[in-house]
């Protein structure tokens, strides 16, 4: 039954880290009703800014978020003015406690099964073809290093009476091996003939024992020309200078 489980929640503690954390006692259900408001709120203001998700950190008279996407300046404003709005409204929440938010970029958002499976849902939004957008998807993850993929889409695809599944994968995704480090997210596409619920699981390789899984960090820079994936034109012309001295040595040896 590995593939009923949330492959999320098996992992947790064992290559992968709580979105939550914090400790309390008596206070533990008013916190967590706490932290799944300050989600609503963020994922509804955020809708624009693709935010894979959002961890919370709690001390005694303090609250941090990190807040994971794909788009760090949509969130932050110009001249920070959206962070400062959105920091308003979360200290409604949290009673007044210190807050700080963090706002952390995702480096390769292709490898992340929250903003790939928003991303078809938007497509599906717009009547994209249901076949098309999961390949595309697909090879584009694929593209950016993953070791496999797997989409559902799920609902009355095309307009059809009944309700029907269909699904694309590529690659390995193996739910039973704990140490593999797999994503998994769903979202709704609310289209004219009913919602449609897309699921993505994305396999980004294996984690050694005793370590946790690691967001690699976006870079700062730009990639050097020496690193870019394509090579290039100029590199494959030949050399037009040592062709004519050849020329003239062979002119000067028959002179």
């Amino acid at each position: 039954m590995g593939q009923k489980v949330s492959p999320i929640g098996m992992r947790v503690g064992v290559i992968r880290d709580w979105e939550s954390r914090w400790f309390a006692e008596k206070e533990y259900g008013t916190l967590l009703q706490e932290d799944i408001k300050i989600r609503e709120c963020l994922f509804e203001e955020l809708k624009d800014a693709e935010v894979s998700r959002i961890e919370i950190e709690r001390s005694k008279n303090s609250v941090q978020l990190f807040i994971k996407t794909a788009r760090p300046g949509a969130i932050i404003g110009q001249d920070g003015e959206r962070v400062e709005a959105l920091k308003k409204k979360v200290e409604q929440i949290v009673d007044g406690k210190r807050l700080n938010i963090k706002v952390v970029e995702i480096a390769n958002p292709d490898l992340d099964a929250r903003l790939v499976a928003r991303s078809i849902a938007d497509q599906l939004e717009g009547r994209a073809s249901f076949r098309t957008v999961q390949k595309r998807a697909i090879q584009k993850t694929m593209r950016s290093g993953a070791k496999g993929i797997k989409t559902l889409v799920s609902g009355r695809l095309g307009g059809t009476d009944i309700a029907r599944s269909e699904g694309y994968s590529e690659g390995v995704v193996p739910l039973h091996t704990i140490r593999a480090d797999i994503d998994f997210a769903h979202e709704g596409a609310l289209t004219t003939y009913g919602i449609l619920g897309v699921k993505v699981w994305i396999c980004r390789g294996e984690v050694l024992k005793g370590e946790m899984v690691k967001e690699p960090e976006a870079p700062k820079y730009n990639v050097p020309r020496t690193r870019r994936r394509y090579p290039r034109r100029d590199s494959s012309r030949r050399d037009t200078r040592s062709r004519s001295a050849a020329v003239e040595n062979k002119k000067e040896v028959a002179e």
